[in-house]
């Protein structure tokens, strides 16, 4: 197979970085911005970056605002607890169905993400920490062979992720979610229900964040 052969459509380019700017809270919610802005940003034309504004306005990460502009959508508290239910319904399931499928290449590569995601919050550092997070529980879901369900997860996170950053902007990483280490300790034991749990605290933490800080009128 070639060089060329595996390169990544530069659609598909164009559409994961716009993806991360609004998982990781690049793009503020509420903060509109120019699809020139964004051609600028990305370093992309103007046919990829219209389709992948389409896409994520389709997976609702993005809204249109008129005149050439969009917006990441304000997480309402009515849209968060919607939010919290499917992730608490889908992850951990993903969670639980990945237990069977660990391998001890996938724990070395999860307590990697998990030592980044300890060195972020040390650090008071939001980006990394949003980024080792994310890679953390991707890593572990995308063992569980479930695309729906995965699928269904990320674009959760598309909705999710842009408030949580706002708010640990505010409150410091020292209360960012973290109960990776639950987890990993229950995936070596190959304990499948526990492993859920885990996941399901960790989740339950950062809707707590968030909900916290709509409630001071912060996001």
């Amino acid at each position: 197979m070639s060089d060329d052969s595996r390169k990544i459509p530069t659609h598909e380019l164009t559409y994961a970085r716009l993806r991360d700017m609004i998982l990781f809270g690049v793009l503020a919610p509420g903060q509109p911005v120019t699809i020139q802005g964004l051609i600028a940003d990305l370093g992309a034309g103007m046919t990829p970056v219209r389709e992948a504004i389409r896409r994520l306005t389709a997976e609702g990460a993005l809204l249109p605002q008129g005149n050439r502009r969009v917006t990441v959508p304000r997480l309402l508290g009515s849209d968060l607890e919607q939010v919290a239910f499917a992730r608490l319904t889908l992850e951990p399931r993903l969670a639980e169905m990945a237990t069977a499928a660990v391998t001890p290449a996938l724990i070395a590569d999860l307590q990697d993400l998990d030592a980044q995601v300890d060195a972020a919050i040390a650090a008071g550092d939001v980006q990394a920490y949003l980024q080792s997070n994310h890679a953390f529980h991707f890593a572990l879901y995308e063992a569980a062979g479930a695309g729906v369900l995965l699928d269904m997860a990320r674009s959760l996170w598309l909705r999710f992720g842009p408030s949580l950053r706002v708010v640990t902007r505010e409150a410091g990483a020292s209360s960012l979610p973290d109960a990776h280490k639950e987890a990993l300790a229950a995936l070596r034991a190959g304990d499948a229900p526990a492993v859920a749990a885990a996941m399901a605290r960790d989740i339950t933490q950062g809707v707590d964040h968030v909900r916290a800080g709509l409630l001071r009128g912060g996001i």
